[in-house]
């Protein structure tokens, strides 16, 4: 049924959009409004990753993980501005050259495959197993052929609209087992006195303080030195990554450079905020709930017993929310979480593969082909959608073997160890003029090597586990990964303002728009370079036009990917000109300016009250 209603949802998508072009295809015609951009960057974040992931640290050790959530409502009012299509398209038009944008498409490429989406798929084959049995190569492979489906037909499009369809399905089936989970314990206070005594009842020889539940399992902000998410790392380091996903991860950009205009862009975003308050109701208590009424399961601390209960000697937290799924709802309640889960994996996916293909396309391929016609990128982005879905599933098996801990966890420290210098850039960008192209190169280089360095050190000598410690040395290992995030983010920034001081400065020419500064200039600016690529299609119309007509078959192929010839209509010199202050304008109208600020001063308030509340 889920799929009948994404499906209707594609449809129309694929209908109202033109596919056609690069502006359609990836940008959904820069046409977007705010409650559908919202509910999409909601969907987008919140995969099944998170049911799983969030939900089994939060059985493990309490509430503090929804920090992660909850810091979003500081960060989510930035955001960039409609001159570009990706990310590094605009670090390329702030500095120039190529070597910066190449690297940040390479990196976030890497990043989309070894972490999110192999995340994402072993999340959801997690769910798959515990509640179909199914086997799960089958399940994970029909599931990538749907959302790459959604993705190749539709674009930008068709992912917005069934994320917003997804979105509500999520919220709803999962309030509707927070509400048999409260149920089943007595409520919040009978929660709290029942998880400090959910223990296992098989535990060997092994310490109590890996069994027993953390005494701090209830307080959000925890000691900075022995807390396994340290208040400080939770505040600071976290606003680190926070600054690199919501600002300039392709994924959430994409769908903000979709919107109309500058208002809905913050419309949408402090929707996507207001909804990211919900996951310590909708994921974090169900997991301690899950922990409470199976703890022999869920907090088992013998291999043997982990091993037989869900295939891993470490832990079997991840296992927290499928296993309330499954033993708690009835039948038809259970499919609509099953609905749930599928949504949310699917949603997520859709995400990654079509700002995947945005990034390949127009930061890669435009290098390797600078004079391809528009449908020829069309085509590159649809192939590699299809390369992407390759390497995801050959890459199943490494992900089965490897997340074997604290999934969430695993994602967070890989993010820490890669991103906090592109958030450096990122901010020095747009806030530091002084910055040039050699500064954020050389700031870029050097951080990327102190984080692979604490990274491949780590995966050496192993993270270890409450019973089986790992050995990697404290000088490396023993700096928590928050604290470490922050320090290579200084550490860039110290680089990358020191290299730019003793470098030539960039004319403010070519920075009109592009800095904090200079945002207001109405002069004319001269790009540094120019574009790789350009549109050559009209060009070439005439010599199209005599091309014989393609048979139905064709024709209904190439109208279902998005691909058919459609005439262009020939603008003047003025009309193109006003088409282009269009698209790259960020007024706003006042009635509107006042509406989204004051619901972001509202949305912080609301934040800082959970955070004092549950602090």
């Amino acid at each position: 049924m889920n799929f009948l209603r994404s499906s209707a949802v594609l449809l129309q998508a694929m209908v109202r959009t033109n596919r056609s072009t690069v502006g359609g295809f990836f940008l959904a015609g820069r046409s977007m409004v705010w409650w559908p951009i919202g509910a999409s960057l909601f969907a987008s974040n919140i995969g099944s990753v998170h049911f799983v992931g969030i939900a089994g640290t939060a059985a493990a050790a309490g509430i503090a993980i929804c920090g992660f959530e909850w810091n979003v409502s500081n960060t989510m009012s930035m955001s960039q501005t409609k001159l570009v299509v990706t990310m590094p398209e605009y670090l390329k038009k702030r500095f120039g050259g190529q070597r910066i944008r190449i690297y940040l498409s390479v990196l976030s490429l890497f990043l989309y495959a070894f972490t999110k989406i192999s995340a994402d798929i072993f999340s959801g084959a997690i769910f798959i197993q515990q509640a179909l049995g199914l086997n799960i190569y089958v399940a994970v492979i029909a599931l990538l052929a749907i959302t790459a489906l959604y993705t190749v037909t539709g674009g930008l499009a068709a992912v917005i609209y069934t994320d917003t369809l997804q979105t509500v399905i999520m919220i709803i089936g999962s309030f509707i087992l927070m509400g048999f989970a409260f149920n089943e314990v007595g409520g919040y206070e009978n929660m709290k006195e029942r998880y400090m005594t959910a223990v296992p009842s098989v535990t060997g020889n092994i310490s109590a303080e890996c069994f027993q539940p953390r005494p701090d399992a209830f307080n959000l902000f925890r000691d900075p030195i022995s807390g396994d998410l340290p208040w400080p790392g939770l505040v600071f380091g976290l606003t680190v990554q926070t600054i690199w996903y919501w600002c300039t991860d392709q994924v959430i950009v994409q769908r903000c450079l979709s919107a109309k205009n500058l208002s809905h862009v913050k419309g949408g975003c402090i929707l996507c905020a207001y909804l990211k308050l919900l996951p310590m109701f909708l994921m974090v208590f169900p997991g301690m709930i899950s922990r409470i009424l199976y703890p022999d399961v869920v907090a088992c601390v013998d291999p043997a017993e982990c091993q037989k209960y869900c295939g891993s000697s470490v832990a079997c937290t991840n296992i927290a929310y499928p296993k309330l799924v499954v033993d708690l709802m009835p039948n038809g309640l259970r499919g609509l979480m099953l609905s749930v889960m599928l949504a949310s994996l699917m949603s997520s996916l859709t995400s990654i593969f079509n700002s995947a293909s945005t990034l390949f396309t127009m930061d890669i391929y435009t290098k390797i082909r600078p004079y391809a016609k528009e449908r020829e990128l069309m085509i590159a982005g649809r192939v590699f959608i299809v390369f992407l879905i390759g390497v995801s599933i050959a890459w199943i098996p490494v992900v089965q073997s490897a997340q074997s801990g604290q999934l969430f966890d695993y994602i967070q420290s890989i993010i820490s160890y890669l991103a906090p210098p592109i958030s450096a850039v990122f901010l020095l960008a747009i806030f530091c003029k002084r910055v040039n192209e050699q500064g954020a190169f050389y700031g870029l280089i050097i951080g990327l090597v102190i984080g692979l360095s604490r990274m491949i050190t780590e995966f050496a000598y192993g993270t270890g586990n409450c019973v089986s410690p790992s050995n990697c040395p404290a000088i490396i290992c023993g700096v928590h990964y928050l604290y470490f995030g922050l320090i290579l983010f200084t550490i860039s920034c110290i680089v990358i303002v020191g290299v730019s001081l003793v470098t030539k400065p960039i004319d403010d020419k070519h920075l009109h728009r592009l800095c904090w500064s200079l945002r207001n200039s109405t002069e004319e600016r001269v790009d540094i370079e120019k574009d790789d690529w350009v549109n050559h299609e009209e060009d070439e119309m005439d010599t199209e036009e005599s091309e014989e007509e393609p048979g139905l078959c064709k024709k209904a192929v190439m109208c279902f990917c998005g691909l058919e010839k459609t005439k262009a209509v020939k603008l003047t010199p003025e009309e193109e000109e006003e088409l282009k202050k269009k698209l790259t304008d960020t007024t706003e109208e006042p009635l509107w300016r006042n509406v989204v600020n004051i619901n972001a001063i509202i949305l912080l308030c609301v934040a800082v009250f959970f955070h004092g509340y549950f602090g």
